[in-house]
């Protein structure tokens, strides 16, 4: 058939996102929520994992700031 590696992955990466996409319950949005709750809980835990990555390294460069430097010695 003569398809390349890299459409042919295309076509497989589209077609599972669309077969767990079936397999998600139908969602009621005139209720305004267009995301399934098992996806927004995802999404959720993502979100906090980045937030909490970025307060980490913040709280290591003050720390890193903060620090004093040893002074040198003199003899």
């Amino acid at each position: 058939m003569n398809v390349t590696w890299i459409t042919f992955e295309q076509w497989q990466r589209r077609a599972m996102e669309g077969m767990l996409q079936a397999l998600e319950p139908r969602v009621n949005l005139a209720r305004g929520a267009a995301l399934s709750p098992r996806l927004q809980a995802l999404l959720l835990k993502q979100q906090r994992t980045l937030n909490t990555g970025k307060i980490v390294n913040r709280l290591q460069q003050i720390q890193l700031a903060k620090t004093p430097e040893p002074a040198a010695q003199t003899p």
